[in-house]
């Protein structure tokens, strides 16, 4: 069972223009100096104008959630980003959640990650999912209702040029044969893939076939041990053991009645989290503005942490 991690969602959109992004850099470098695991970064390509598809769970969103901005919001790209702040820190590591990762080519984005991978010394993950908005897809020239195909065969092809030397493909989007694609991820195997998704056949396929941990969605995050054991029997069904297979868990932070953040509180079902299967604990924490408050806000919380488990 892997060692349970803290990880903290880092906020790379704005609702309007910013005017500057050095925020960004300065927080990054507070977590990494405050020694938490990893900071997780979102992903949009492109914006339509039906922002309520985000609450409808048809669509592959979350009932009852609301997109953070309008079609006008400023959205960084995340494996660019993170190539960025990658260079300004150390020990942080960094992954996306989640990377609609069927929007990009899968040789380019192979060789984008491998190229990250590499450079930061081994500090990426990969958190995939379908996504919620069909414009994303329609704009890339794909079709909204194939995205599960396209997902599965991104992820055939990145860790098949991951993993081989001479890589070969063939499947009826794309044939290739004596290709290859230097340098590999500094990881074994290549970068990890996280899957995000709902305890189903598609996505549980994917998760045995393709991941080293699970993102939950919906009801399976919000009852995690519950969701964890259903995922677990699912995935055993595919033929995978799913002892080694790694769980993001969502970590409220409660406040007290002056918004200061109670970070014992916050970890009073961690360890319970933890011996049921979850590994990564991701928070969402409202950082002071100032560098140096923000850093010892995040030190106070991994401390919290490290010690719940």
């Amino acid at each position: 069972m892997a060692t349970p991690k803290i990880s903290m969602t880092l906020i790379t959109f704005a609702a309007e223009d910013p005017g500057g992004w050095q925020h960004l850099i300065d927080r990054v470098k507070a977590a990494d100096a405050a020694g938490l695991d990893r900071v997780a970064l979102s992903d949009h390509v492109v914006f339509g104008e039906n922002l309520d598809a985000y609450g409808d769970p048809k669509a592959g969103g979350t009932a009852g959630g609301k997109q953070p901005t309008g079609p006008d919001g400023h959205w960084l790209e995340p494996l660019t980003t993170i190539a960025h702040l990658s260079a300004v820190t150390t020990n942080l590591r960094f992954t996306t959640n989640i990377l609609l990762a069927a929007l990009r080519r899968p040789a380019v984005l192979a060789k984008m990650a491998s190229t990250i991978d590499v450079l930061s010394g081994g500090r990426l993950d990969i958190g995939v999912g379908v996504g919620w908005q069909a414009e994303e897809y329609e704009a890339s020239g794909l079709d909204f209702a194939d995205r599960g195909a396209e997902l599965d065969h991104t992820l055939e092809v990145i860790q098949t040029l991951w993993r081989e030397e001479r890589a070969s493909v063939d499947s009826p989007r794309l044939r290739f044969e004596g290709i290859h694609q230097m340098p590999k991820p500094v990881q074994a195997g290549g970068v990890p893939i996280w899957v995000s998704g709902t305890v189903n056949a598609r996505s549980m396929r994917r998760l045995a076939r393709f991941g080293g941990g699970w993102i939950p969605w919906g009801p399976d995050a919000a009852d995690l041990t519950t969701g964890i054991a259903k995922m677990r029997e699912a995935v055993s069904a595919e033929g995978r053991d799913p002892s080694d297979i790694e769980v993001v868990a969502n970590l409220p932070i409660t406040t007290d009645d002056n918004g200061t953040p109670d970070f014992t509180a916050s970890m009073a079902g961690v360890a319970e989290l933890a011996a049921a299967g979850a590994s990564d604990f991701r928070a969402m924490l409202r950082l002071a503005p100032d560098a140096p408050d923000a850093e010892q806000q995040i030190a106070a919380m991994v401390s919290a942490f490290r010690a719940a488990v």
